[in-house]
């Protein structure tokens, strides 16, 4: 693959991977978007956990594949978290994974716990709501 193609892939897994990562964190607010955010969330904790299986607790496809377009341009990683890397990149502070790992974690934890509590009550809701125009 020519060098235009790996910048290009590295500039789209910059912007794909940081916006996938906002709306993780911010997708349960809306609820136009409740639904689509549960199944992201369901998506990274299935990378997270049963792709981990396989290639350690806590992989993430997008960096996986991020890596290896950095690493044939020459840019080898050095961490195994994204979130690491893009506050370096964005801040020029390098964090501690251990902290980028327990802070993602957390933050993921309380975004899953809302977005399966706010589709519940988003269904339920409709639920009612369908019932209601029956009678």
């Amino acid at each position: 693959m020519d060098s235009f193609w790996l910048k290009f892939l590295d500039a789209f897994f910059i912007i794909f991977h940081s916006l996938f990562t906002l709306f993780n964190i911010t997708g349960w607010v809306w609820k136009k978007t409740r639904k689509i955010h549960l199944i992201t969330m369901i998506i990274t904790l299935l990378s997270w956990t049963v792709a981990g299986i396989w290639y350690g607790l806590g992989y993430c496809f997008c960096t996986d594949w991020h890596w290896q377009i950095k690493t044939k341009l020459g840019e080898i990683p050095d961490t195994h978290s994204y979130i690491v890397y893009l506050i370096k990149e964005t801040t020029g502070i390098k964090i501690s994974e251990t902290l980028a790992d327990i802070s993602t974690l957390i933050v993921f934890t309380i975004c899953l716990i809302l977005t399966i509590l706010l589709n519940i009550k988003d269904f339920k809701k409709n639920d009612h709501t369908r019932s209601s125009t029956k009678s």
